[in-house]
């Protein structure tokens, strides 16, 4: 893991924040979050084209209720990574993909655990008020924190995975991927189009 991968990993963590936790100033939409993640690893062009394929293929799911959508921080961050260590941008697209979903599912794991944890500081706030604060930058700087640690595991467990299927998938399986990268903006411009249909009624 380079150095570039590693501060990478920590603007990922920070920039997962903004989904729902904090600030909400839309960083992490991939078409914001990919370019900057592109900033680091130096390929400004791959960012912007992975930012506006993963805001297409997201732009239908939204976090209304219990539904927790993939992350584009995570998939925009780990595509870049992978894409950084000299492999094809639409395999590592479909690995960012893979694990942004991975991601959405721990995280509702997380959001399940920590009810114990607001629990706990809702007593000590009751006690003393001031705490609230105090509160709040635990829970943000553990969320960053644990944020960082998933990221960096995904990232460093699919390096070698993506290599190895990079070298010895066969020709067909190559354009086969070629094929669905290249229909990702298609599949959400598709599902965009009926919306705009309805605001126009």
């Amino acid at each position: 893991m380079t150095p570039a991968l590693f501060c990478l990993c920590i603007l990922a963590a920070f920039l997962e924040l903004d989904t729902t936790y904090a600030f909400q100033l839309t960083l992490s939409r991939g078409i914001i979050a990919a370019p900057l993640f592109s900033l680091i690893t130096g390929d400004v062009m791959a960012g912007i084209q992975v930012g506006v394929f993963t805001e297409l293929l997201f732009t239908d799911v939204n976090p209304l209720g219990g539904i927790l959508p993939p992350s584009a921080v995570v998939c925009s961050a780990v595509a870049l990574a992978l894409h950084a260590c000299g492999i094809e941008l639409y395999i590592t697209f479909i690995f960012g993909v893979i694990i942004a979903l991975l991601f959405a599912m721990v995280e509702k794991y997380r959001r399940k655990s920590r009810f114990r944890f607001l629990i706990y500081w809702e007593q000590k706030i009751i006690q003393r008020p001031a705490r609230i604060n105090q509160a709040i930058l635990l829970s943000l700087s553990s969320s960053v924190a644990i944020n960082f640690l998933i990221l960096f595991v995904f990232i460093w467990s699919a390096i070698p995975v993506a290599s190895w299927l990079a070298f010895h998938l066969p020709d067909q399986a190559q354009v086969a991927c070629k094929f669905a990268y290249m229909a990702v903006p298609w599949i959400g411009l598709s599902a965009l189009i009926p919306q705009f249909r309805l605001k126009t009624r």
